[in-house]
This record gives C-alpha cells, sequence and structure tokens, in this order.
C-alpha cells in the first residue's frame, strides 16, 4: 500500500518549467522596429533589455520568450514615474510588439568603442572672461593727477576770464567742474601728503635694508677679492719688468728708446696701483 502512495507523490509533485509570456493580449498598435529608433531610446543588454515607449516617452522593459512561437513584446506599464500615487496605465504602449533586428553583439561593440572615446576625450578648458571693472568717476581720474593748489589755481583762473562764473552765483558747465574738482582735491589732500610720506618712509627703509645688505655681503668677500686685485698687479709689475731688463737675443730686435720710455711709463703707474691697494686695506 505504501509504494502505490510513493509513486503517486512523485507523479503530481511540481515541476519547475520555463518562464514565457503567458498574456495573449496584444496591442492594436504596430510592432516598434528596434532599428528605427535613436541609439539612445534602447538597450540591448540582456540584464535589462528595455526601450522608451513611443506612446508615453517612459523607460519600459521587454519580454522576451524563449518558445519559437512567442514574440518579444513591452510589458505592461504606467505614464508616471514608479511610486507614484494612482498611475495611469498606458493602454496602447502596453503588450505592443517588438522587433528586434539589431545584432546584440554588434550593438555591445559600439557601446563599448563609444565608451572608450568618450574617456579619452580632453575636455574642454572653460576660459573665463576678465570681470570688468567699474569705470571711476571724472573726480577720481583728474583728481589723482593734480593737487589741491594746481586745482585751486585752475578755478581761480576760470572765474577770473570766464565772463558767465562769478565767485558768489553764476557758475557754467567747466566753473562747476573746476569748482568740485578744487574741494574735491582740498578735502582728500591730507590723506594724500599721509599716503606720500608713507610711501617716500618706506622706499627710505627699503634702499637702507638694500645697502645694508650689499655691505654684509661686501665683507664677506672683499678681503679675497682685495687679495686677488693684489696679486694681479704684481703679476703683471713682474712680466713688465722682465720685459724691460730681459737680454737681447740673438737676431732679436732690441727696444727702442721710446718703447723703452713708455714701457717705464707704464711701470711706474702699475707700482702706484700696488702701492695704492697695498695702503688701501
Amino acid at each position: 500500500m505504501t509504494a502505490p502512495v510513493r509513486e503517486r507523490e512523485i507523479q503530481t509533485a511540481s515541476q519547475k518549467r520555463k518562464r514565457r509570456t503567458r498574456s495573449r493580449t496584444i496591442s492594436p498598435l504596430p510592432p516598434i522596429v528596434v532599428s528605427k529608433l535613436s541609439p539612445a531610446e534602447y538597450d540591448l543588454d540582456p540584464a535589462s533589455i528595455s526601450l522608451v515607449c513611443p506612446t508615453c516617452r517612459t523607460w519600459v522593459p521587454i519580454r522576451v520568450a524563449d518558445t519559437e512561437r512567442a514574440t518579444a513584446k513591452l510589458v505592461p506599464h504606467h505614464t508616471e514615474p514608479a511610486g507614484t500615487e494612482d498611475p495611469d496605465r498606458c493602454l496602447l504602449g502596453s503588450h505592443r510588439l517588438v522587433t528586434i533586428d539589431v545584432n546584440v553583439a554588434k550593438w555591445s561593440r559600439r557601446l563599448e568603442q563609444g565608451v572608450a572615446e568618450t574617456s579619452g576625450r580632453r575636455a574642454d578648458r572653460v576660459v573665463r572672461k576678465p570681470q570688468p571693472m567699474p569705470t571711476p568717476a571724472v573726480m577720481q581720474i583728474v583728481g589723482g593727477l593734480v593737487d589741491d593748489k594746481t586745482a585751486r589755481k585752475l578755478h581761480e583762473s576760470h572765474v577770473k576770464n570766464c565772463t558767465t562764473c562769478s565767485p558768489t552765483t553764476s557758475r557754467c558747465a567747466d566753473g562747476r567742474r573746476l569748482a568740485h574738482l578744487a574741494a574735491h582735491t582740498q578735502r582728500t589732500a591730507p590723506i594724500r601728503r599721509k599716503r606720500r610720506t608713507e610711501q617716500e618712509e618706506w622706499a627710505d627703509r627699503r634702499a637702507w635694508a638694500l645697502r645694508l645688505l650689499h655691505d654684509q655681503q661686501w665683507d664677506k668677500v672683499a678681503r679675497p677679492v682685495h687679495e686677488t686685485d693684489q696679486q694681479r698687479v704684481r703679476d703683471v709689475l713682474t712680466a713688465l719688468r722682465k720685459m724691460l731688463n730681459a737680454p737681447t737675443k740673438s737676431g732679436a730686435r732690441p727696444l727702442t728708446t721710446w718703447e723703452r720710455a713708455d714701457l717705464e711709463t707704464t711701470i711706474a703707474v702699475v707700482e702706484r696701483q700696488a702701492k695704492d691697494l697695498t695702503h688701501r686695506w
């Protein structure tokens, strides 16, 4: 009795079957041909094969069956992103047939080549335009060129020679500008004098520091340089004396009176230089 029951349990146990498209519903729209779509509108990766639904413009997975009778088609989907409350189903785009007439291996190679080319492409350098500085006022431009005394003299000379301007009442356009310039330079004169004084003091301190640095550097090399100068003058003086007192070789032309006098004068000058170098140190 136990054997038939055991055999029946083995026969009635559910077995794993291949997944295939069970829905017979097909969209009335014509099939979607993948080769007619833009490369950016489909993905043939077997792990995530999908395309953009032409009806609702959303990415939709493609259901591909393993049987020969079944045809690839879009899965039922909604028109809103995932997580939207009360979404509307895409009635025309759902269950729409898809014709995959693109070689997956060729498409994968082209995708890898495009990624490599994009990765190796150097990014364009962004050259930012410098921000334009605000244009200074006329008084700021002219005020830096003349001092308060010059501006006052220009204003007084204009008022004296102008037929329209008077010291108290009316002013022409040039007179008003010169009056503003005189007032501006008189108001900023103390600040300008203080700034000029600070700049002069800073220049004096910098010059004094440079002189001090030069003296310190010269003190380190003064003795070797002086000894080198002395040795050079002694070598020149020795060579000149040898030329003056050298015996006349057979066949050589002796020094003339003028040449000997000139050589003696040169020796005297070099001896004076050697004496100066000795007393200077």
